[in-house]
């Protein structure tokens, strides 16, 4: 048993195919996965599900799982954390990851509890849209693109960076949840 998720039996993952086990949380991110493809006009390929992060804020070092990076012209433009309840207190953590992924940051950062959503904009933090049809199709992230900085992050902000995603995410996370942990 996996967590203090209950265990419905397993199902197939939407973009990878790869079975999993069939709980409440991954039948969200199944839905999600079938809205980018089928709703917003990404490709399979585009979306990249359960990144498996490594985090390291000064001696302490955690796993953790960023639910969806998406790809557009060999760069990610945007990534979607998933977690159930309160949007806004996943802003700040998600806001992190976004500045840990890549060398650069991310455009678009996506929090949601799987029934709605709220979208940032990654270099200021601000809200641009709530709900899932404000999540941009792959059409307008693409022109969003244009106008993106893509500003490099430095070793000392992801320092500062990793340190919130840990405190949120390893720290501040509930103690039976599989998708986050310590590493000794």
């Amino acid at each position: 048993m996996a967590g203090h998720h209950l265990i419905l039996g397993e199902l197939g993952d939407f973009i990878s195919g790869e079975i999993l086990a069939d709980t409440h949380d991954e039948r969200y991110r199944q839905k999600i996965s079938r809205f980018l493809v089928v709703d917003r006009g990404y490709a399979k390929a585009d979306i990249h599900p359960r990144n498996r992060m490594i985090v390291v804020a000064g001696d302490r070092k955690g796993r953790l799982m960023l639910d969806f990076a998406v790809t557009v012209d060999d760069r990610t433009a945007m990534v979607i954390k998933y977690g159930p309840g309160s949007l806004v207190t996943r802003y700040r953590p998600a806001l992190a990851i976004s500045r840990l992924v890549a060398p650069y940051q991310i455009p678009v950062v996506v929090v949601t509890n799987g029934e709605s959503a709220d979208i940032l904009d990654g270099e200021t933090g601000k809200l641009t849209g709530s709900g899932f049809d404000q999540i941009p199709d792959r059409q307008r992230l693409v022109q969003q693109l244009k106008r993106a900085k893509f500003s490099p992050i430095s070793p000392e902000r992801a320092e500062m960076e990793a340190r919130i995603v840990y405190a949120f995410e390893i720290d501040g996370g509930c103690p039976c949840d599989d998708t986050a942990c310590r590493i000794v």
